[in-house]
């Protein structure tokens, strides 16, 4: 057993409950993020009018309506969100070392968090919301979706480190894996809000046929209907990219069976679903269904090229290094006192 071994083990002790309470702050995002979606999809936006934080004017609405009451619990539930994430950075900070990469994934999802809340609270402000189809509203919606998934990704690698106990990394030097994996990453994540400007349009107009659908993709007018066939178009790309992830991952070593037979049935889930939601002209809960998968697989692909991309530093190594060094030292000590003896 070398000595980064038990080092490494303590280390996970050592943070075991941060990494969990990591996992869970993902978790709750997650369930955060879908009910925005809740929101979105019941027009929802407007229940609290056009004031933030506040809503309707007053810290507690009063007798609320059912839109007042989902779009309420969803600025709580945002507001329980920040509380969260920011304890995780504090934690991180005070269990890790200096230069640990946990520190700055923590950071960068506090900052992204921040973000998150001000998209949010732009589109309320700029009125934004309910039946709006501006083409600023499709802009401010793909900001913020596009925020979303960084930040879900930021929340992923902090908890996958902090459970491995691997905190510090390198990059590899294959720049055709670099380069692939960057646009692999933005192909995913691009779906993914392209997937969001076509939940809008099912929203805001919504089908009473599929033939009907398939006819507005074309023949609309609304930006918002024309850009729909952009969805499976990038779908496509990023399928391609996933493909290529699995097959790779699986040259490498240490990788389990298990892990690539889940992120491949979590790929055609999410393919089969998205057509469903096509089929079934995109119900409410479909499309919840659709995107907490969604979430799922980019959290997937994130920590898969995570995996590829870096290269764990070994903390130790310095510390094996003089431990050596002492080692050697003191042989020599003593085969200078038997000879002289």
């Amino acid at each position: 057993m070398t000595l980064s071994e038990p080092g490494v083990e303590s280390r996970k002790a050592s943070i075991r409950p941060l990494a969990r309470f990591a996992w869970f702050t993902l978790a709750y995002n997650i369930a955060v993020i879908l009910w925005g979606a809740y929101v979105r999809a019941t027009g929802s936006g407007a229940g609290c009018g056009n004031r933030w934080p506040l809503c309707n004017g007053t810290v507690l609405p009063r007798t609320p309506q059912a839109q007042t009451i989902i779009e309420f619990t969803h600025r709580l539930t945002s507001g329980l969100a920040i509380v969260m994430v920011s304890s995780l950075l504090v934690w991180c900070w005070r269990k890790t070392s200096k230069g640990d990469w946990v520190r700055y994934s923590s950071v960068l999802a506090m900052v992204l968090l921040f973000n998150e809340a001000l998209l949010g609270a732009l589109l309320v402000l700029f009125e934004h919301v309910a039946q709006d189809r501006s083409l600023e509203r499709a802009f401010f919606l793909c900001a913020h979706f596009g925020n979303t998934l960084l930040l879900l990704a930021a929340l992923a690698l902090t908890a996958r480190w902090l459970s491995e106990g691997r905190r510090r990394f390198s990059v590899i030097k294959n720049r055709f894996e670099i380069v692939a994996v960057v646009c692999g990453l933005l192909a995913t994540m691009f779906t993914g809000i392209t997937g969001s400007l076509a939940a809008l349009g099912d929203t805001l107009f919504p089908a009473t046929s599929l033939r009907t659908s398939l006819i507005e993709d074309f023949s609309s007018g609304n930006i918002l209907l024309r850009l729909r066939f952009l969805h499976p178009l990038v779908a496509a790309i990023a399928a391609i990219y996933v493909l290529w992830l699995i097959l790779r991952s699986m040259k490498m070593p240490g990788r389990l069976w298990n892990q690539e037979v889940m992120f491949a049935g979590v790929l055609i889930g999410q393919i089969g679903l998205g057509m469903l939601n096509v089929i079934l002209l995109a119900p409410v809960w479909l499309q919840i269904v659709h995107l907490l998968v969604a979430e799922l697989f980019w959290v997937l692909v994130v920590l898969a090229s995570a995996n590829l991309l870096f290269a764990t530093v070994d903390c130790n190594s310095d510390a094996r290094i003089i431990v050596d060094s002492k080692a050697t030292f003191s042989r020599a000590l003593r085969s200078d006192y038997v000879v002289k003896s």
